[in-house]
């Protein structure tokens, strides 16, 4: 699946979302939201994230930045 640069995907192996922040050789490279250390996926295991996951990662990360957790 090739997904767009900024779109917001899930490694469907981890669970965990990220940016899509690019494509190299033949891996998504995702970035959690909020920032932090890239990391390669598969494309055969990643997919869209569904509107209620996107919603859900921007309330985790303003429930950090609130506590001082993130920026």
């Amino acid at each position: 699946m090739n997904l767009p640069i900024g779109s917001c995907a899930v490694d469907t192996r981890t669970g965990r979302l990220g940016i899509v922040m690019g494509h190299e050789g033949p891996y998504v490279q995702l970035r959690p939201y909020g920032g932090g250390r890239e990391w390669d996926v598969h494309p055969d295991a990643v997919r869209v994230a569904t509107r209620a996951e996107r919603l859900g990662a921007a309330a985790s990360h303003a429930d950090a930045r609130a506590r001082g957790e993130a920026r």
